[in-house]
């Protein structure tokens, strides 16, 4: 039968995804999925873990997904223990005799269909073979059933086979073998490229894993090797995957080399940007210069899903820690705020968060490297993880019960992973280690504590000396360096008192009807132009109050360590309790050189000459960029971006644009981690400006004009009962309970995580300013440019120094800009007095003259604020249809179906009114993945019902009566 191959000019590996257009962006693949593992806790192998594996996974079918042709799955497989009986039957009819288990490795590699393609993939393999001192002693076709495949499955259908790889080396070790196994798998990846189709399911002496895009039950259908009877494991790990929203592709199944995941990690953009960083720290003396080789770790087309396994892999192979211990530094438990935690365990954690960020979002990871096989959860508990232990040495592990039959009377154990814990098996000692001995044994190999109390710098520690704000003699009213940050009475009054004064952001209706920043002719900071992301329906967020516990501000910043030596220089690093410094704090990290040796300070100027003009903008961010790689060449291990220097003949870079650009080319540089970058703006003072900061790589902010304004305020007696010190305290208290919101909406725990995961959207930013300042950012609409956020710039600063003097005439009060209330002359506003006045008469009086005004000023307001407002239905060659061949409206509506929102997600009024409303309009309302409360089954007295008539039931985290 023939069959169709689409050729590659989409994204990644096969070109199997879209490439990036209108709204749709490959960056943003995720995996969601069920998982589980069967393991004989002796490690004794049997083909039966395997058969009972196979249940596993199909019981898990409704965790997947399947194409618009229920032959199209979006992907399934299963990792196994080296089937050594299989294997040398199977390579033995190949006239090939094996070496003894362990000296010898196999996988299963995708090649393309194409004869010459695929032939150059192997002469490339053996030749990167050749020189690391392996040798290809065979390669077998891997027998498969390519009719059972849908026709999306077909369109890619690699060619698999498995080489047959043994060292030059008699005396080889086993880790040695491992890892030039590794540097292999890499090379040969990074050298054949995406376009081959080439791709390396695992490659590995002690594991093996089956994978491809399939639904469950055609894993085993699929890889006729998983039915023979010869092939014996002591586990088999399995995983049924749901790409959210997005394309499935072979290569994207799973499990991955070492890991399996159910969940999301929000983070995940930082995540890469960091271990980008960290490549230019990396050492190893078991690698040598071979490492170098094997970058980048993370893949750029893997999901998040395979981003996590790239850098556990790395942790593992390299030596630097084991299994269990690399995930425990990248997926901790929630410690900080937790103080029944034993200390050594506290310092363990304290040191991982010296070296790696939290890989953060719901998310269960089962894994194994052959001896270790076990899951772990997120500090949150966001995924289900459900466990047996039967008599016959078995457990059973999966995303929920069920999934294998087990008689009652046999099993000795069961329960529920809880959240931060980890389930783990050690086949070489026979045994289910507990989570807290585990941790613990971990803890004491080595003196953490010793480490950080010898090692970390505190804020505290340094000579924090805070002197009282000095101010000139203007009215805060007429303060020219606000007006040229862009300040509003609004702002003053309405922001920055309220969080003054009660510690706290002030409450506001829910949304925003004023004009887009992108759409407003009016001077706009860059980040108003930025929109938080917040998390979907699979993905809930955290209560910042109630789940306090779990969340955590403190970071380390400054230079890092060598992630692949654990050492006492790996705490050697800056600890802050929060990203808002005061400027006696500021002062004190620029002189902790005269304490810390070696802790160079470079500060960097980001304003400009205001007679370059516009054309002075892009050149000063180049300077900012390239001042910061000379300053880290002379030994600076913190960089200071100031725009104090801003005045009469001084014009401010964008803070938000230059530590972007900084922070984005020291990334690209791989320097990012060898420095603190902290910024003194004049322009942050809301709890979105200092997210956006923090959010693109900013370690900390000092906002030195909030705290001038703060202390004219009191001067004036605008803020009184307290001192300028305490005020200032009530606004960084604010802002830490703004970042924890902000965190805590997308499900994200720590600020460390948070920090460079670009949790943002970016409306009406031009790809030109994106691809210098906000790399990766998704910009759906362009928009401003780098010229365009000048003119802002040079508009705010004409408006605070006319003819670019401070002494020409007193400047005008500052403008109450009309954005929280409507303004005459101010702000646009979709919504305006007139336009609700002339409704309510149409309303009221059925005035039609009315109800023509109100539509008009209505339509015009949306025209000028909003996006869809631009948008016009074109009518060109459209003709009428018929009335009589229109299906009648009662029809159509018994087809609608509302969302699988979660109560939970939305409030407990709007999810009843949807399930009100679909029963009455005969449609079908979904309860989401909470359940439904029974009560709502009632008929009302009027006689409407709320019960939903799709029901769904998974984890209880997601609310059913709370």
């Amino acid at each position: 039968m023939a069959v169709e191959r689409k050729s590659s000019q989409g994204y990644g590996w096969a070109g199997a995804m879209p490439a990036k257009q209108g709204l749709y962006d490959p960056a943003n693949e995720r995996d969601a999925c069920g998982v589980g593992f069967i393991i004989n806790i002796k490690g004794v192998p049997s083909h039966s873990i395997l058969r009972d594996s196979e249940d596993l996974l199909c019981n898990m079918t409704h965790r997947g997904a399947t194409g618009a042709d229920e032959r199209d799955g979006d992907g399934a497989g299963v990792m196994s223990a080296m089937p050594h009986k299989f294997m040398a039957k199977a390579f033995g009819e190949l006239g090939c005799k094996l070496p003894p288990a362990g000296q010898y490795a196999t996988g299963n590699l995708f090649l393309h269909p194409d004869e010459s393609t695929r032939q150059a993939s192997i002469a490339t393999v053996e030749q990167i073979a050749g020189a690391l001192g392996l040798r290809i002693a065979a390669w077998r076709p891997v027998p498969t059933n390519s009719e059972i495949l849908g026709p999306i499955g077909r369109s890619r259908e690699p060619v698999v086979m498995q080489p047959l790889v043994v060292a030059l080396e008699e005396q080889l070790a086993e880790q040695d073998f491992q890892r030039r196994l590794f540097i292999l798998r890499k090379r040969a990846m990074h050298e054949t490229g995406p376009d081959s189709w080439f791709y390396v399911c695992s490659l590995a002496a002690r594991n093996i894993v089956y994978k491809g895009l399939l639904t469950p039950a055609q894993v085993p259908e699929y890889f006729s090797d998983l039915r023979d009877s010869d092939f014996e494991t002591h586990f088999a790990l399995v995983h049924s995957r749901f790409s959210t929203n997005t394309f499935p592709s072979w290569e994207r199944a799973q499990p991955f080399n070492w890991c399996a995941h159910n969940g999301e990690i929000n983070t995940l953009r930082g995540n890469k940007n960091w271990m980008r960083s960290r490549e230019g720290l990396l050492q190893s003396a078991a690698f040598g210069s071979a490492l170098q080789s094997a970058f980048p770790i993370i893949d750029e087309h893997s999901s998040d899903s395979g981003a996590f396994d790239n850098v556990l892999e790395l942790l593992v192979v390299s030596g630097a820690m084991t299994m269990p211990e690399a995930v425990m530094v990248m997926v901790p438990e929630a410690w900080q705020n937790n103080p029944q935690m034993p200390a050594e365990k506290r310092a363990f954690y304290e040191w991982a968060s010296c070296i790696m960020e939290p890989w953060d979002g719901p998310a269960l990871f089962t894994f194994s490297d052959g001896r270790y096989c076990g899951a772990s959860l997120d500090r949150n508990g966001l995924r289900p993880c459900r466990y047996y232990v039967t008599d016959d040495d078995r457990m059973i592990c999966a995303s929920e019960v069920g999934t294998v039959k087990v008689d009652p009377k046999t099993v000795l154990q069961k329960g529920r992973l809880m959240p931060g814990r980890m389930l783990l098996v050690d086949t070489h000692a026979g045994t289910i280690v507990d989570d807290e001995e585990l941790k613990l044994q971990y803890s004491r190999q080595r003196p953490f504590q010793q480490w950080i109390d010898r090692q970390q710098i505190k804020l505290e520690h340094l000579q924090v000396s805070e002197k009282p704000i000095v101010v000139d003699s203007t009215p805060v009213s007429r303060d020219r360096r606000l007006r040229a940050f862009g300040y509003s009475a609004e702002q003053l009054n309405l922001i920055i008192g309220p969080m003054v004064q009660n510690g706290k952001e002030p409450l506001g209706s829910m949304g925003n009807d004023t004009v887009l920043a992108c759409l407003d002719p009016a001077p706009r900071l860059p980040y108003e132009y930025f929109r938080e992301l917040f998390a979907q329906v699979t993905n809930p967020p955290i209560d910042p109050i109630r789940e306090k516990i779990v969340m955590t501000l403190a970071c380390h910043v400054g230079p890092e360590g060598n992630l692949l030596e654990v050492s006492e220089q790996q705490v050697h690093r800056l600890s802050l309790e929060s990203p808002v410094l005061t400027d006696g704090e500021l002062a004190a990290i620029c002189s902790m050189s005269d304490k810390h040796a070696g802790w160079a300070t470079h500060t960097i100027d980001i304003t400009f000459d205001l007679a370059e003009g516009i054309d002075g903008y892009a050149p000063a961010l180049d300077r900012v960029c390239q001042e910061a790689e000379r300053a880290i060449g002379d030994g600076a291990k913190v960089l200071v971006l100031s725009d104090r220097a801003a005045g009469p003949q001084r014009v401010a870079v964008s803070a938000l644009l230059a530590a972007g650009a900084a922070h984005h080319h020291l990334v690209a540089a791989k320097l990012r981690a060898k420095v603190a970058l902290i910024v003194e703006t004049g322009e942050a003072r809301e709890t979105h400006h200092f997210c956006v900061l923090v959010g693109y790589g900013v370690d900390a902010v000092c906002p030195y004009m909030v705290y001038e304004a703060i202390a004219k305020l009191h001067r004036e007696n605008v803020l009184s009962g307290q001192t300028v010190m305490e005020l200032i305290a009530q606004f960084r208290h604010a802002v830490d309970d703004g970042f924890r919101k902000v965190m805590s909406k997308m499900g994200i725990s720590t600020l460390q995580s948070y920090k460079g995961a670009q949790i943002f959207e970016a409306l009406g930013v031009a790809d030109e300013v994106i691809a210098k300042c906000f790399v990766g950012t998704a910009s759906r609409v362009a928009g401003t440019t780098l010229a365009g956020f000048a003119a802002d710039a040079l508009a705010r600063h004409d408006a605070a120094y006319a003819n670019g003097s401070a002494d020409s005439e007193p400047a005008a009060a500052i403008n109450d800009e009309g954005e929280y209330n409507w303004r005459k002359g101010g702000a646009k506003h979709v919504n305006t007095p007139s336009a609700v006045a002339n409704m309510q008469d149409a309303v009221r009086r059925e005035n039609q003259a009315a109800w023509a005004a109100y539509t008009a000023e209505a339509e015009a307001s949306v025209r000028d604020c909003t996006l869809r407002g631009l948008l016009e239905i074109s009518g060109d060659g459209a003709q009428a249809v018929p009335l009589e061949e229109v299906e009648p409206w009662t029809s159509i509506v018994k087809r609608f179906c509302t969302g699988a929102m979660s109560y939970g997600s939305i409030s407990k009024e709007a999810h009843t009114a949807l399930a009100v409303a679909m029963n009455r309009l005969g449609g079908k309302s979904n309860s989401g993945e909470g359940g439904e409360d029974p009560e709502r089954s009632e008929v009302q007295a009027d006689g409407s019902c709320a019960r939903s008539a799709i029901k769904q039931v998974a984890s209880g985290r997601f609310g059913v009566t709370s």
